[in-house]
């Protein structure tokens, strides 16, 4: 394949909006290719801020501030990293001739579950779980009713699984209303989903530009509350499910256009595979990449959005295991024992200002001839690590 528009490395400058331990990893690859980053966050310190050229903490769903800082610093590209930004200066920017990656639309399609449900099911006819939305207590005690027992209760909008719930009975309809109110986002609107009964589910991490397409090998996960626990990498499909899953993934991702890393997740029950989400951007799933591939999800981000040829190799079958804090800190330190750290694991601390329990801190990533195997690793060697 030829590339007409080969990279020339000309004073890049790459805007993150949302520097969290995703976005350190895009800017360490940005500055390994020559670029300024600028790493804009809603608090100082930042663990993307810690290694970027130039920093922000700002309220970034303040439309006028959020302006004002592209305004001034004129990036090459914007990837924003996290769905709390005001999507309206996203549009404005990319009216003004910034290119915000992948592009806005997809951006404000994919930060709200109900658009690009809707966008899936409806515009792009993917086979997706039953879904209503809800506003209202009596909206959400109908659609719970109408999608069957047990569901899934989720705020529109949010991340990491907060405010999402599986509701077993009409019982438990008005806690989960109250719960979903914990949503780091738009908590207004609520998606009741049907319960899907899956073997199994993916992220098939897909990176595109204007030239190709490339599909990672499939991750298997494992959430406990909405948010991912563990990953590994590959996950074992049947050949029928890994293509129907790539067909879902290409035909997403065409539709939602634009270059980058795109997490596309899926479930998979049996040899049928059902649309869950998508996120524009690296995956918290995809960090075992670090491990398992010559160039991971980070890389393959940074090449996409230049350009770059999507060329890499996969290692070796490998696991990640996330470290979550237990208490509450101004100052975290953790103990991490030599163990950790051999020829087939190691340990990323993500330098976050202050811990809380349940948030997520590090990540342990381990290597073997076999990812079940590695996953188990994993789980025993991230409980070695303390705090102190």
């Amino acid at each position: 394949m030829v590339f007409t528009t080969p990279f020339k490395q000309n004073s890049i400058k790459i805007m993150l909006l949302g520097s969290g331990e995703l976005g350190r990893e895009v800017a360490i690859e940005a500055l390994r290719l020559g670029c300024e980053v600028v790493a804009v966050d809603k608090y100082e310190n930042a663990p993307a801020q810690l290694v970027a050229t130039k920093s922000y903490a700002i309220d970034m769903k303040n439309k006028e501030e959020l302006l004002r800082i592209i305004r001034a610093e004129n990036p090459t590209y914007i990837l924003p990293e996290v769905e709390a930004i005001n999507i309206d200066a996203l549009f404005d920017a990319e009216k003004e001739g910034f290119h915000v990656i992948p592009n806005a639309k997809a951006v404000s399609l994919t930060m709200n579950r109900k658009g690009i449900r809707e966008f899936a099911a409806v515009e792009l006819g993917l086979k997706t779980s039953g879904f209503r939305f809800a506003k209202t207590i009596e909206e959400l005690k109908a659609a719970a009713d109408e999608m069957g027992y047990p569901c899934v209760i989720k705020p529109v909008m949010s991340s990491s699984g907060h405010g999402q719930s599986v509701c077993k009975s009409p019982d438990e309809v008005s806690k989960c209303f109250e719960h979903a109110k914990e949503a780091r986002g738009d908590a207004s609107e609520m998606i009741v989903e049907e319960f899907i009964r899956f073997d199994y589910e993916i992220t098939l991490l897909t990176a595109r530009t204007e030239n190709e397409i490339v599909f990672c090998e499939p991750i298997g996960h494992i959430q406990r509350d909405g948010d991912y626990i563990y990953s590994w990498q590959p996950m074992a499909m049947v050949g029928s499910a890994l293509e129907k899953a790539k067909h879902i993934a290409k035909t997403v991702t065409d539709g939602l256009g634009g270059r980058g890393i795109f997490g596309v997740e899926l479930f998979v029950a049996g040899d049928e595979v059902y649309f869950s989400e998508v996120s524009p951007r690296p995956h918290d799933t995809g960090m075992v990449t670090m491990i398992t591939q010559s160039a991971s999800e980070f890389a393959l981000h940074l090449r996409a959005v230049l350009g770059l040829p999507l060329s890499y190799r996969f290692l070796t079958p490998g696991a990640s295991a996330a470290y979550k804090a237990k208490g509450e800190s101004h100052e975290p330190k953790f103990d991490v024992p030599n163990e950790l750290f051999t020829e087939s694991s190691e340990v990323r601390i993500f330098g976050k200002p202050e811990s809380h329990v349940g948030r997520r801190m590090a990540v342990v990533l381990v290597a073997d001839e076999n990812a079940e195997t590695a996953k188990d690793k994993a789980a025993k060697l991230v409980e070695k690590i303390t705090e102190l």
